[in-house]
């Protein structure tokens, strides 16, 4: 008996206690044990507030806001840099971050109305749409400076850079035209004409091909991109005649009203279409340009994040502040999942546990776990916390590396 009670005793006493340890100790548990100058963060681009939240995902906290310049919208994350880069639209310049000390280190002018921006996956090189002035700015990242300035079509709404760093993707709004940007030239080596408001963009992680979603015409373009002979001086791949070496359209795909996100498996072999008037997903098989399917995800899905196993599919919702789980090999629609209001920007942390989504209109970002499916738990999901950021947050990215540990 005296055993027991002291048992009891035992469980009484170390219950509070871990509760107060609460979930970010065990959080910290979880995380590969890297040393304490392992870093693992969220940058939130805030349209409204003119800064930049940053979360530790190590405690799900909010670390810091930091003050850059007018409307940050876009924002992207150097793979060989502890550095993160966020498009100011308002005052029309990019400043960059150091994500050690998490101060703002440089800031670089470009041309009218930038949106997004993307980065060389060498880390070398930056670029830049800018939508007011039709050109796109290349920055090179280590002298911190726009090295040159490429005319392109009207309105262009984004550039993003090819895996093999050779070509850059850009779609042109005002025109209905996609720009292909020889990266060594710098400059405009293709324009295509494809189908009505061009603008969101996926490369193949093989160069290969790029896919434009057109929203104003419930279309995604299929564009060939430009690739060099063989070693044997001859371009194995024909189809139809046409060497594969040449930039141009191949197929103009049909989805559903307004696309306005495309997420790209890790293997490169599923497009996932987000069908914003049509509260749907198509689905479309990259090696042969068919849309393969499309079902119902939810009111008005605005943007989409795949595992790194290439299992699940994540969307966000933006009309019924909900998140979407869409199981890939079952292909069907798993679970919906209530967020914040008005979800959009969603990402993954780095062991594809949680999921960090956006809540545009009731700033915030909404943290989802997932954990390991057991037999008498009714989801494997749930909601971990909500973390306040600022005002009209609207694009996350997440940064892990290794901190140099001197002093800044």
């Amino acid at each position: 008996m005296a055993f027991i009670l002291r048992k009891l005793l035992f469980i009484a006493v170390l219950l509070p206690i871990l509760a107060g340890l609460g979930w970010w100790y065990f959080r910290e548990q979880s995380l590969p044990d890297y040393g304490p100058l392992y870093r693992e963060y969220a940058y939130v681009t805030n349209g409204k507030g003119n800064t930049v939240s940053v979360i530790d995902l190590r405690t799900f906290a909010l670390a810091k806001t930091i003050p850059v310049g007018s409307e940050p919208t876009g924002i992207a994350a150097n793979s060989q840099k502890n550095q993160i880069y966020v498009v100011n639209t308002g005052s029309n310049n990019v400043s960059v971050i150091d994500a050690e000390s998490n101060t703002v280190v440089a800031t670089i002018g470009v041309h009218g109305r930038p949106y997004f921006i993307d980065v060389a996956e060498d880390g070398k090189r930056a670029y830049v749409a800018n939508s007011g002035s039709a050109n796109v700015s290349v920055i090179d990242l280590d002298k911190r400076m726009v090295i040159g300035s490429v005319r392109v079509g009207a309105a262009p709404g984004l550039a993003r850079v090819s895996p093999d760093g050779s070509t850059v993707v850009v779609s042109n709004r005002g025109d209905n035209t996609v720009s292909l940007i020889d990266a060594k030239l710098l400059r405009v080596r293709a324009t295509l004409p494809v189908c009505r408001q061009p603008e969101e963009i996926a490369i193949l992680p093989d160069s290969s091909k790029a896919f434009v979603a057109c929203s104003g015409s419930s279309q995604v373009a299929s564009i060939q991109l430009k690739s060099e002979p063989t070693p044997s001086g001859v371009n194995q791949g024909v189809n139809q005649g046409v060497n594969y070496k040449d930039d141009r359209l191949l197929a103009l795909l049909d989805v559903g009203r307004t696309p306005v996100n495309l997420t790209l498996k890790p293997d490169g072999g599923e497009l996932m279409v987000c069908n914003f008037d049509s509260d749907s997903i198509s689905i479309i098989e990259t090696g042969n340009d068919e849309v393969g399917s499309s079902l119902e995800i939810g009111q008005h899905p605005s943007r989409g994040a795949v595992t790194l196993d290439n299992s699940r599919l994540y969307v966000t919702n933006f009309g019924s502040n909900s998140v979407a789980v869409y199981d890939i090999d079952m292909g069907r629609r798993i679970a919906t999942l209530t967020v914040g209001s008005r979800p959009d920007g969603l990402a993954l942390t780095p062991d594809q546990n949680y999921l960090l989504v956006l809540d545009t209109q009731s700033g915030d970002v909404t943290v989802i776990q997932k954990r390991k499916a057991r037999t008498l738990e009714p989801t494997e999901y749930s909601l971990l916390t909500l973390i306040p950021v600022g005002m009209q947050p609207n694009a996350i990215v997440v940064k892990a590396f290794m901190a140099s540990g001197k002093k800044k």
